[in-house]
């Protein structure tokens, strides 16, 4: 179904892979499309109950864009790049279903802003990061000077964007980039365990906390008024009676979603 990326349904996790290990998985049009289309199906299909994006091969989660396609780009059509990316990108970060970012390598440029994109982010220990746009002289386009600033801090954000400097995971995990860091052959497992744990939980619940998390960080919503909504939301809902119920008989509950 996919050119330049493959997708793996286990334990009602959709497994997105980035699939161009020869170019470090980089970013081309084609690897957008084709993401966008995977992210719908996670939006779409019942079955998925979350999703984790990583990258194929032992180097790279995804090392940049494709350069090779901006070289005769006019600002019009960079402005349609990025719009574009930022659609995509804000699906992922909007996606009422737990997206994780399984780093496995090389997260730079747009490969930092996907992961950023994602719910949080995982680590292998040989994974490393950063936004090196200026040396190319662009800036990040795909939403990454807004979600490291909000990720890290302007100080630190301003300081990666601004000489370029990659950093190791451990730093990354330092500096709250990252959740957890664990050895590579290890990262599925540990991406899988988390949402594994989320899976039991109470779906609706699990899309208002996204929600309302995303509010928090958006100077047009009322964050403390959306989350009154939806808190007074899941009184209308079968799965609080369940939670509910199965607190009181103290028993594990059985949520449906409903």
């Amino acid at each position: 179904m996919y050119e330049t990326i493959s997708t793996t349904l286990t334990d009602d996790i959709l497994i997105i892979a980035i699939n161009r290990p020869d170019k470090m998985n980089a970013l081309n049009q084609t690897v957008m499309n084709e993401l966008a289309l995977a992210v719908d199906e996670v939006y779409k299909k019942k079955e998925i109950k979350s999703a984790i994006i990583t990258g194929t091969g032992e180097k790279a989660f995804i090392a940049g864009a494709d350069i090779s396609e901006f070289l005769e780009l006019s600002p019009e059509q960079g402005a349609a790049l990025a719009k574009k990316g930022h659609t995509i990108f804000q699906r992922i970060e909007e996606c009422p279903k737990p997206i994780i970012a399984a780093v496995n390598g090389f997260a730079l440029g747009g490969g930092c802003e996907l992961a950023m994109a994602c719910h949080f982010r995982i680590a292998s220990t040989n994974a490393k990061f950063g936004q090196p746009e200026v040396n190319l002289g662009l800036i990040p386009g795909y939403g990454g000077t807004q979600r490291l600033t909000q990720l890290v801090g302007k100080g630190r954000a301003l300081e990666l964007m601004m000489t370029a400097d990659m950093v190791s995971a451990a730093d990354a995990h330092a500096m709250g980039l990252v959740n957890h860091v664990v050895e590579k052959e290890a990262l599925l497992d540990k991406a899988k365990e988390i949402l594994q744990k989320i899976h039991a939980k109470a779906p609706l619940a699990i899309a208002g906390v996204i929600k309302c998390a995303n509010a928090a960080l958006d100077g047009d919503v009322d964050g403390f008024a959306l989350e009154i909504n939806e808190f007074s939301s899941c009184f209308a809902t079968q799965d609080l009676q369940e939670g509910a119920a199965a607190f009181i008989q103290k028993r594990k509950a059985n949520f449906t979603g409903e």
